[in-house]
């Protein structure tokens, strides 16, 4: 079955459409070797190394309960068969109540909030218990890491219609609006001072915008009374400013300074916000009544064939489907993030402080070789989610 996302994609730039086909492909056949032996957990990462004779080994590395969830988001818009194929033998459903078992021993708020995300979406009878944790792990008035605060607002949207979550989510939602700084369409790494040393508090991530756009656009959606234009507009506000921050090659950038919203650090480019991240929370933006930003989408996909900072005689595919795999990112290799960090603190100082010649000591042409389930998971939810 071809979702509309596929098909509008097909009608809007036919030549990215196979490239978008390959994907899920390669996300199909890479996420079983994910799995570890029982077919219940999924590993952290997957590590590649090519041996002196040319071939390829990869090792599992890890174990990642949020990847799993993630995965589970993603896998959940396959038909029956290829939910088994993926996911060990088991529906989405099923194995989200493997996850909700493992509730008790789970800390972590944005991992608890993703199971209950997944059990919101699967239908699962246990969605009241893991909403439950959920609750337990959320102290109210502590702050949260954004992209955590994220998640809880999109598990509570998508529990809306079968739980009383109400007071809740008007906290969650609260929460990510209150945690802007200033006039500042973007978002901060935290929703509140504690958690982030004072120099570097200005600087946020890519998943610090894209999984709050994307929770205010599902809480839009998901209000029965007319929606919530507050929660849109910020969403809008968020994807409009990263969009227009987008490099010349369709790069989603790494880090941004949420007081102005520019960017403080461009590199390393991740092969998930191209191909799975920046498609998903723009097309749940689209699909909750906001912009189509669909030009931009299609920009980042186009990255994963046409690598700018690969060019010249450093040409690597970033797409392996012999290995099931597509390698994580292209980053500078400077020693201990040096780049990062010296950009951080002197934006902290001064704003607009670019120190653009590190970009001529540093020059993005490393490739990191591993991959991680979560960005098959959404790349899935991406591209085979939406409206039907």
């Amino acid at each position: 079955m071809t979702t509309t996302r596929l098909a509008a994609l097909g009608r809007d730039e036919p030549p990215l459409l196979p490239l978008a086909q390959r994907l899920l492909a390669v996300a199909e056949s890479g996420l079983p070797s994910m799995l570890l032996p029982g077919g219940e957990a999924f590993v952290f990462t997957l590590s590649g190394r090519q041996t002196p004779g040319g071939s390829w080994t990869l090792e599992r590395r890890g174990i990642s309960t949020r990847y799993a969830a993630i995965t589970v988001l993603g896998a959940r818009f396959l038909p029956e068969d290829r939910q088994h194929a993926v996911l060990g033998g088991h529906t989405a459903q099923e194995f989200t109540g493997l996850l909700v078992e493992s509730l008790p021993a789970v800390t972590n708020l944005g991992d608890a909030a993703l199971i209950a995300w997944a059990a919101a979406e699967t239908e699962h009878p246990k969605l009241s218990d893991a909403l439950a944790r959920v609750d337990a792990l959320d102290e109210e008035d502590r702050p949260q890491y954004t992209v955590e605060a994220a998640w809880v607002l999109s598990a509570l949207a998508a529990a809306r219609g079968t739980v009383d979550v109400e007071r809740r989510f008007s906290a969650a939602r609260d929460r990510l609006l209150r945690a802007r700084i200033g006039d500042s369409p973007l978002f901060p790494h935290a929703t509140g001072p504690g958690l982030v040393p004072w120099y570097r508090s200005h600087v946020s991530c890519f998943a610090d915008q894209t999984y709050p756009l994307q929770a205010l656009a599902r809480a839009h959606a998901s209000d029965d009374r007319g929606g919530d234009p507050e929660a849109l507009a910020a969403s809008e506000a968020c994807a409009a400013r990263i969009c227009g921050l987008q490099g010349d090659g369709g790069q989603w950038w790494w880090h941004y300074d949420a007081r102005t919203g520019g960017v403080v650090e461009g590199y390393p480019v991740y092969s998930v916000h191209q191909h799975a991240m920046a498609p998903t929370a723009l097309f749940d933006l689209t699909d909750a009544g906001g912009s189509d930003f669909g030009a931009a989408i299609r920009k980042g996909l186009r990255w994963m064939t046409d690598v700018p900072e690969l060019a010249a005689g450093h040409e690597e595919s970033m797409i392996r489907e012999e290995l099931g795999v597509t390698w994580r990112k292209v980053y500078r290799g400077d020693p201990k993030k040096a780049v990062r960090a010296a950009r951080g603190l002197g934006t902290r100082l001064a704003p607009n402080l670019r120190l653009k010649s590190l970009d001529r000591v540093y020059r993005p042409l490393s490739v990191d070789r591993e991959c991680r389930p979560y960005e098959f998971g959404w790349m899935l939810h991406a591209w085979q989610g939406g409206r039907i």
